[in-house]
């Protein structure tokens, strides 16, 4: 492959750069492990805005800090109007503790991602979310446990599986595993998320296959 040919490929990929909205609760790790990842250009991607449902959500701080847009929203009526007005591609939701309707899931479908602290199907749905999901991994005794991201449909952490990655449960409290899990939702949220910015996330009879 010729430099002239890199050149071009490089500049196409710069021009289907998507537009990112980040959906928040909370402190935002999540958040800042997209931003941060769309600045070093890992992620072929700009995070356009941040949108909360509460309105002490650290996260709205760390969007300011990266000088992106942060709105609280809680009207879903107004939550589809702000993503049509910027225009987004991908939806992510980083730590919302929402469930979204369907209206906005079928509008949006394979196009919202969502991390999950278990490793889905087990420790999932309403009810699992934060340090309760840890709290009960460590109350069955189960042996692995690990993050999930997932594409959102109408059902809470129901949508296609797009990635999963595992760790041992030792003898750690609660808070502990949330640590150890969490660093593994930073590194396969914005990975999954890159996948989707370079359009290698296709969903094929109901389950997502990961290619060029």
């Amino acid at each position: 492959m010729n430099l002239e040919k890199l050149f071009l490929e490089k500049i196409e990929l710069n021009l289907v750069s998507k537009n990112i909205a980040v959906l928040i609760s909370g402190g935002g790790t999540n958040l800042q492990a997209i931003i941060d990842n769309t600045k070093n250009d890992y992620i072929n991607g700009k995070v356009k805005i941040v949108i909360s449902n509460k309105e002490n959500a650290y996260g709205l701080v760390r969007a300011k800090n990266a000088g992106i847009k942060g709105v609280v929203i809680k009207d879903d009526e107004k939550l589809i109007s702000t993503l049509s007005e910027n225009k987004i591609d991908l939806i992510v939701l980083a730590g919302y503790l929402k469930i979204l309707p369907e209206k906005i899931t079928k509008i949006y479908e394979n196009k919202i991602i969502n991390i999950h602290p278990s490793l889905i199907p087990a420790f999932c749905g309403r009810g699992y979310y934060g340090l309760k999901v840890h709290e009960a991994v460590i109350k069955k005794g189960v042996k692995y446990t690990g993050a999930t991201t997932h594409f959102v449909n109408e059902c809470a952490d129901d949508g296609p599986i797009i990635m999963q990655k595992i760790t041992e449960v030792g003898d750690e409290t609660p808070e502990e595993l949330q640590a150890k899990v969490l660093k593994i939702e930073h590194e396969i949220l914005p990975k999954s998320v890159k996948y989707f910015c370079e359009d290698k996330l296709k969903v094929v009879n109901g389950k997502v296959v990961i290619g060029g």
